[in-house]
């Protein structure tokens, strides 16, 4: 799957963005138009790599198991986990000291979900790559159009095991969080940097 992967250098630039980071959280996240998000995008990179690989990909039907299950031609699987960031963790050097993070190269990922990748990988012997799809952000993609950053689950562990709970933050639940008296929205994640990640440089037809 990787030779399918270009990679690009990470461009990080303040003075492009619009909206400068400013330190202050809107606390307001709209679970259900993030889902819908994430869907657009999952569909989008299902399609292409159907249409433009030898592999073949559909919606995982496993419960617990990562969006996105991918066949080669030997039967193999593995698995992708798409994430889409259209907004930045703006507090993060005050909240995080001990990161080193900044607000412009830091993304996230559930912390359940990361432990329970970790445990699918080891347990199943499978591969799980990672995407995180960042939008709105043009201080790092120089515009505001859509950009795919990976890294298999087995290549973050180690990451995690070294900054530990350095790079944890547990949020204040917000506007959007709840959908029908129940809470769905994700208010635990672990963060990484761009700088630690792979950038695909391609685009989705």
């Amino acid at each position: 799957m990787e030779k399918y992967l270009q990679i690009a250098p990470h461009v990080f630039n303040c003075k492009v963005c619009p909206t400068r980071c400013d330190g202050v959280s809107k606390m307001n996240y709209i679970f259900e138009n993030d889902s819908k998000f994430s869907e657009h995008y999952e569909q989008q990179l299902i399609d292409h790599i159907n249409q433009y690989t030898p592999f073949k990909a559909h919606k995982t039907t496993q419960k617990g198991f990562p969006d996105i299950e991918v066949f080669n031609a030997a039967g193999q699987r593995f698995f992708i986990e798409v994430k889409v960031q259209r907004r930045t963790f703006m507090t993060v050097e005050k909240i995080l000291p001990e990161s080193n993070l900044k607000p412009s190269e830091t993304v996230a990922l559930n912390l359940s979900d990361l432990k329970r990748y970790f445990e699918l990988e080891q347990t199943h012997h499978i591969h799980i790559f990672i995407f995180w799809v960042l939008l709105n952000r043009p201080c790092v993609l120089g515009s505001n159009e859509s950009q795919f950053y990976y890294r298999l689950a087995s290549e973050l562990r180690p990451i995690w095991q070294k900054e530990a709970n350095k790079r944890k933050f547990r949020r204040k639940s917000g506007e959007g969080d709840e959908v029908n008296g129940v809470h769905l929205g994700v208010t635990t994640n672990y963060h990484f940097s761009l700088k630690e990640l792979k950038i695909w440089d391609g685009k989705l037809t």
